[in-house]
C-alpha cells in the first residue's frame, strides 16, 4: 500500500451534498406551517437557514477541506479550549441567552450561536492528538479511560447546567466511539459504564424534566395534551404519510399541531410527506455517510487522521440517527437536531466544517498500488 496525494472522496462529498440540497427542500417545506404561525416570518426563517448553509456553511467545508490535517494537530487544544471559553460565557449576563429555561446561546454584537457546536468538533480533535500521541498507553487505566474522563468533564458538567442532556450523551457517544477506535480497553470501559449508570439515574431523579421525557417516552398516553403531545403527533404525521406520503408541501400536521415542524419535529414532517419510502430512502443516505466516512477513517494515513474522521463521522451520523429515532419512539426525546434538516445555522455549519476536515483527510488516504 501507498500513500498519494489525492482529490477528496468525490462520493463522500457527493452523499453531503444530496443530504443538504434534499435538507434544503425539506426544511422550506415544513418552514411553510410557520405561516399559521403568529409572530413567525417564513421568509426570515427560510432566508437565515439559505444564509448559514451557502453563506457560511459552504465556505466552512471548502477552507476546512483545504487546510493540511497536519494543521489540526497544533489547533486541537488551543480550539477546543477557545470552545470552552464560549461555553463558559452561556452562563453570563447579557451575553449568555435564555431560551425555554435553557442557557444554549451566547449573542455577540447581535449574533447568536451555539457554543456547543465548536465543542463537539473541539473535543474530537483533541481527543484523536490524545489518543495519537500516546499510543500504547491507552490501555493503561490513567492515560486511557481516566484521560478520556477529564477532558469530557468540564463540557460535560457545563452542559448539564444549561441544560443540554442530549449534548452530554452525543459527546459521550463519540469520545468512547474515538477511545475504542484507538484500541482502549472494554473492561475499562465497561466499569465505568456502569458507575456512569449510576450517576445518570441520580441525577434524572433530581430533574422533572428528565423524569417526564422518560416517562412519556415509556408512554405517551399518560399526558397526550401535555408531555406526551409531540410524541402523538408525531407519530400521527408519520402514520398519515403511509407508504408514497401525502407530496411535497402537503403535509397536515405541520400547520398548528406538531411542535417544532422545523427542527425536533422535521422528520416527521418528511415522513408524512414523502412516507415510507422516502424515509428509508432518507436514512439509508445517512446510513451511506457513515459507513463512507468509517471507511474513510480506516484508510486515513496516521492514527491522528484515523480517530478525527470516525469521530466527525459518528458524531454527525449519532445526532440524525437519535433525532429520527425520537420521532420513530425508539428512543426519548433528546433535542439533537436531524443535521443538514433541521433548523439550526450553528449546527449546520459546523456539519459542513466538519465535512470539510473530513474531506481534507481524505485527500491523503491510503490506497492500493
Amino acid at each position: 500500500m501507498k500513500n498519494k496525494n489525492l482529490h477528496v472522496d468525490k462520493f463522500f462529498l457527493t452523499i453531503v451534498g444530496i443530504l443538504v440540497l434534499v435538507g434544503f427542500f425539506i426544511f422550506l417545506s415544513a418552514s411553510l406551517g410557520l405561516l399559521a404561525r403568529e409572530g413567525t416570518i417564513f421568509s426570515r426563517v427560510a432566508g437565515k437557514q439559505l444564509f448559514y448553509g451557502i453563506f457560511l456553511g459552504l465556505p466552512a467545508l471548502f477552507i476546512a477541506s483545504r487546510v493540511s490535517y497536519d494543521k489540526w494537530k497544533k489547533l486541537a487544544l488551543p480550539l477546543f479550549a477557545f470552545s470552552l471559553l464560549l461555553l463558559l460565557l452561556t452562563f453570563v449576563p447579557h451575553i449568555g441567552v435564555t431560551t425555554k429555561g435553557a442557557s444554549r446561546w451566547i449573542s455577540i454584537f447581535g449574533l447568536s450561536f451555539q457554543p456547543v457546536e465548536l465543542v463537539k468538533v473541539g473535543i474530537v480533535l483533541y481527543l484523536s492528538l490524545w489518543y495519537s500521541n500516546i499510543k500504547g498507553k491507552i490501555k493503561d487505566m490513567r492515560y486511557g479511560m481516566g484521560s478520556l474522563l477529564c477532558i469530557i468533564c468540564i463540557p460535560a458538567v457545563l452542559l448539564a447546567f444549561q441544560p443540554d442532556n442530549g449534548s452530554v450523551i452525543l459527546l459521550i457517544a463519540t469520545s468512547v466511539s474515538i477511545y475504542l477506535v484507538a484500541s482502549g480497553r472494554w473492561k475499562h470501559l465497561l466499569i465505568v459504564a456502569l458507575l456512569l449508570l449510576v450517576t445518570i439515574s441520580i441525577v434524572a431523579s433530581t430533574r422533572p424534566y428528565v423524569q417526564s421525557r422518560i416517562k412519556t417516552f415509556l408512554d405517551p398516553s399518560l399526558d397526550p395534551q401535555g408531555a406526551g403531545y409531540q410524541m402523538r403527533q408525531a407519530t400521527i404525521a408519520i402514520g398519515s404519510g403511509e407508504i408514497i406520503g401525502r407530496g411535497f408541501g402537503q403535509s397536515v400536521q405541520k400547520f398548528n399541531y406538531l411542535p417544532e415542524p422545523v427542527s425536533d419535529s422535521i422528520f416527521a414532517v418528511f415522513a408524512e410527506e414523502f412516507g415510507f419510502v422516502g424515509s428509508v430512502m432518507l436514512i439509508f443516505l445517512f446510513v451511506a455517510f457513515t459507513l463512507r466516512g468509517l471507511w474513510l477513517g480506516a484508510r486515513a494515513p496516521d492514527t491522528f487522521g484515523s480517530l478525527v474522521t470516525v469521530g466527525l463521522t459518528i458524531m454527525i451520523s449519532s445526532q440524525s440517527f437519535l433525532n429520527i429515532g425520537a420521532m420513530l419512539g425508539l428512543v426519548p426525546l433528546s433535542g439533537l437536531p436531524l443535521i443538514f434538516v433541521s433548523q439550526g445555522g450553528t449546527a449546520l455549519v459546523f456539519a459542513l466544517f466538519s465535512v470539510g476536515i473530513i474531506l481534507g483527510i481524505s485527500r491523503h488516504r491510503v490506497t492500493l498500488p
